[in-house]
């Protein structure tokens, strides 16, 4: 139980760093942000929870190509929020057509042969 505990202070403590940094400054934050922090600590926590290579492989090449309909988010998030729309509003948005992605490049995968 102590193993779990210690894993969620660590993440969301992580997770509480980058927005106090960002508050301070957005370039920083955003370093922070952009580096695959969660990807790391899921891959981490996989291995010393599995000893599994290939568990962490998967892992990494899943989140590979999952991170390219990611994107879309941060390409209309700031978009809609410069046209002055609503933050929920534009959240909310950004994340449809981020999920909508994320099923088009399941698909697209698939149709290559691609499993995830």
């Amino acid at each position: 139980m102590a193993y779990y505990v210690t894993k969620l202070v660590i993440t969301a403590a992580l997770i509480v760093l980058i927005s106090e940094v960002s508050k301070r400054s957005s370039f920083i934050g955003a370093i922070l942000a952009s580096v695959p922090l969660v990807s790391v600590l899921a891959m981490m926590w996989l291995y010393i929870d599995t000893k599994s290579v290939e568990k962490v492989a998967a892992l990494s090449t899943s989140v590979f190509w999952l991170v390219i309909p990611s994107l879309s988010l941060f390409v209309l998030l700031p978009v809609l929020l410069r046209q002055h729309m609503n933050f929920y509003l534009s959240l909310t948005i950004s994340l449809a057509v981020m999920v909508g992605c994320y099923f088009l490049m399941v698909a697209v995968l698939q149709r290559f042969g691609v499993e995830l």
